[in-house]
């Protein structure tokens, strides 16, 4: 994208890419969280310019696909393939593990001129959705009907062991970001390895865009795009929502490592979902978004590609 709209101060002003870099730094950290494609109206980002020569750029992850700015490339045909998966684990599974644990996959491979995978590029492993059965017994968390049919022995749901599937971080993101149904689905999700906690999908995942602060500071899964980050590299943006930040300074050596960040540009415009709680500051001016235990597998950014 060569352009973007910037709705800053409900007056819509149509930047270039050549024009915004010059802006003053104060006034691109002002209006980059308010930029947006100006052909589908999708949220965009501003990338500067990186000192190993690649060009400052706009872009967005929320083209439509009918978008004359948007353009195939491996990372979104990935983002695509796995909210298929996610959207086919909805209709299969009865209820979701998520898997904090599971390592990402590599990144994808590179299309070439005619828009097919480069063969030279790295081979991506199988990702599988990891269905498995879940043992019998009432627990105190089974509905009426769930102890019924299990006390049943002749009843067919009695007969059958639940389906749960398992995923990482990486797909459940990707299937968000590319609009599954994840968010809105009354699917089972099940946030640690005993099966003890498990909340309707519906409850748990929430886009920045409609975080609240939560009684007792209840865990959910928040996620979406990051805008920027503070000049060092301690708060993380979200361009969804305009008076949220995430607090990373606690883990931040472990977090850069973790995701090969050696600067402010790699997290411009990258997705992002975590596990953690939502409270005011303490002048209710502004949501702060924490980490769950400042726990890095708890979290997963997706980086552009370049």
């Amino acid at each position: 994208m060569l352009d973007a709209l910037c709705s800053f101060n409900d007056e819509a002003v149509t930047y270039s890419v050549f024009r915004f870099q010059k802006l003053s730094d104060a006034e691109i950290e002002a209006y980059r969280q308010w930029l947006s494609c100006p052909a589908c109206g999708g949220k965009a980002y501003y990338r500067k310019a990186s000192s190993d020569g690649k060009a400052a750029c706009f872009g967005s992850r929320y083209h439509s696909l009918d978008c004359r700015e948007y353009h195939p490339s491996a990372q979104r045909s990935q983002e695509e393939q796995d909210a298929l998966e996610v959207q086919q684990l909805l209709l299969d599974a009865d209820a979701l593990l998520i898997d904090f644990s599971r390592m990402p996959r590599r990144p994808p491979k590179a299309l070439t001129a005619d828009g097919q995978a480069d063969e030279k590029a790295t081979e991506l492993p199988a990702a599988g959705a990891g269905v498995v059965g879940v043992a019998g017994g009432v627990s105190a968390k089974d509905t009426a009907g769930e102890a019924a049919a299990k006390a049943n022995p002749q009843s067919e749901q009695a007969t059958r062991e639940p389906r749960v599937a398992s995923q990482g971080l990486q797909t459940l993101l990707h299937s968000l970001l590319r609009g599954s149904d994840l968010a809105d689905s009354d699917l089972w999700i099940y946030t640690d390895s005993e099966r003890k906690y498990r909340w309707r999908a519906r409850n748990l995942f929430v886009n920045f865009a409609d975080a609240e602060p939560a009684d007792g500071h209840k865990p959910r899964m928040y996620w979406g795009t990051i805008s920027h980050t503070d000049k060092d590299l301690l708060w993380l943006n979200p361009a969804d929502a305009k008076d949220i930040g995430i607090p990373i300074a606690p883990f931040k050596p472990e977090l850069l490592k973790r995701f090969g960040i050696t600067d402010r540009r790699d997290l411009e415009g990258a997705g992002i979902i975590l596990f953690g709680k939502c409270f005011w500051n303490k002048d209710k001016s502004r949501k702060i978004i924490q980490l769950w235990q400042n726990d890095v597998q708890r979290l997963y950014i997706s980086k552009l590609e370049d």
